[in-house]
């Protein structure tokens, strides 16, 4: 992305926020085991409004002025892990100042004397459902400006709704991440045969991807082979294929920060005529639900109408013979947003508009038979209607 990119999204959410200060952490470097970090990725809002990726920095936008803070990196850490430098920090977001850690304290202290009114993002409304620690970059900021400036604004759901929708760069990228994982998804299918364990389709996977200049998955990749299917976020790919079963496949590349996110389920060997009834139902309702997307659409109509369709496609299976039937058998939402997050929010609009990503993927999962399939591809809504970004890739057996 060029620098214009995220000065423009400062300036956007300074508007939106109506305040005198917007300021935000990015994360920080987690442990992964004794001396070592994980793989260090960026807080998605902080990544859209200055394009720095690494850790430990603050942005701070003001009316006419923008800062980033770096982080005090000493000489030995410097020297193992390298830093991410002001020069580049400032080329990259566009902003006009980068300042030391302890100018940026110092920073803060004239806003609270001046009497600023201050946003950031606040608490996560979701915190309560993860079953992970939230990074503590953001967290901590939220919890230091708290301290320092008492009343603060959450512009959390102002960033949402700018993020929703998408510029023509951004859905070009997306375009282009999306044609990535297609490649592997046509690899893979062409070749489906010849695998033994569900490892070998991820590690293939990883090598179309980085060869193709992706940085890799935008998201831990589920290749989940036969009952596997059935646990919505399985993650260990490490089984045998089944012979006679399914694989699904759930993955997507990312690219230049923005992701693709992709699902299809295939046949290894020769499968029973109840696999091929499940994955027609599933395939069926897909096509149905996202002919379905057009701007000005109700969210809660597509949601009424997705389950109306959904439920034919249990019934038709002989699977509703409870109320608690239906989502015992499809146990997850039909879309999500798709932008710098993966599960990017939509924030929470009345009716679609132009310039939304989203996904659409019905899935049916029967434990007691074995058989889970789901299908997924990511969609445009257009001035007139919807574009199936992923329609490249057919989503047939």
């Amino acid at each position: 992305m060029e620098k214009e990119f995220f000065t423009h999204n400062r300036q956007a959410i300074y508007e939106a926020a109506d305040v005198d200060v917007v300021i935000l952490a990015g994360n920080v470097s987690l442990q992964r085991s004794n001396d070592a970090s994980y793989a260090f990725e960026q807080e998605s809002n902080f990544w859209y409004l200055t394009g720095v990726n690494a850790p430990g920095w603050w942005l701070v936008i003001e009316k006419e002025m923008s800062y980033l803070v770096a982080p005090d990196v000493d000489e030995i850490h410097h020297i193992f892990d390298g830093s991410f430098s002001s020069t580049d920090a400032k080329t990259i977001s566009g902003v006009d100042v980068v300042l030391k850690h302890k100018a940026g304290e110092n920073l803060l202290e004239t806003l609270k004397e001046s009497g600023s009114k201050l946003a950031t993002i606040g608490e996560d409304p979701h915190k309560e459902q993860y079953d992970f620690a939230l990074n503590p970059g953001p967290v901590n900021m939220f919890l230091k400006l708290q301290d320092i400036f008492g009343e603060i604004k959450d512009c959390r759901h102002e960033l949402a709704k700018l993020r929703a929708i998408k510029t023509p760069e951004e859905i070009q990228l997306i375009r282009n991440a999306i044609r990535l994982t297609i490649n592997g998804f046509e690899a893979v299918r062409n070749n489906i045969h010849k695998y033994s364990f569900e490892y070998e389709i991820e590690a293939d996977f990883d090598y179309r991807f980085r060869k193709q200049g992706a940085s890799g998955h935008a998201y831990d990749p589920i290749v989940a082979a036969g009952k596997n299917a059935c646990t919505l976020h399985y993650g260990k790919n490490q089984d045998p294929l089944v012979p006679g079963a399914f694989v699904l496949l759930d993955i997507g590349a990312r690219l230049k920060g923005y992701p693709a996110d992709i699902t299809r389920t295939y046949a290894h060997g020769d499968v029973s005529d109840r696999h091929r009834a499940v994955h027609l139902e599933v395939e069926t309702a897909h096509h149905k639900i996202i002919e379905l997307l057009a701007p000005g659409l109700n969210v809660k109509d597509y949601s009424y109408e997705v389950d109306r369709i959904m439920h034919v496609a249990l019934d038709n299976l002989g699977l509703l013979n409870d109320d608690s039937d239906y989502r015992k058998y499809f146990p997850h939402s039909i879309s999500h947003g798709l932008g710098v997050d993966v599960h990017d929010s939509l924030g929470g609009p009345e009716t679609f508009q132009p310039g939304m990503v989203l996904t659409v993927e019905p899935g049916i999962y029967i434990p007691e038979e074995g058989i889970g399939v789901r299908i997924e591809d990511d969609i445009l809504i257009t001035e007139t209607g919807h574009e199936n970004l992923s329609d490249g890739l057919p989503t047939s057996l």
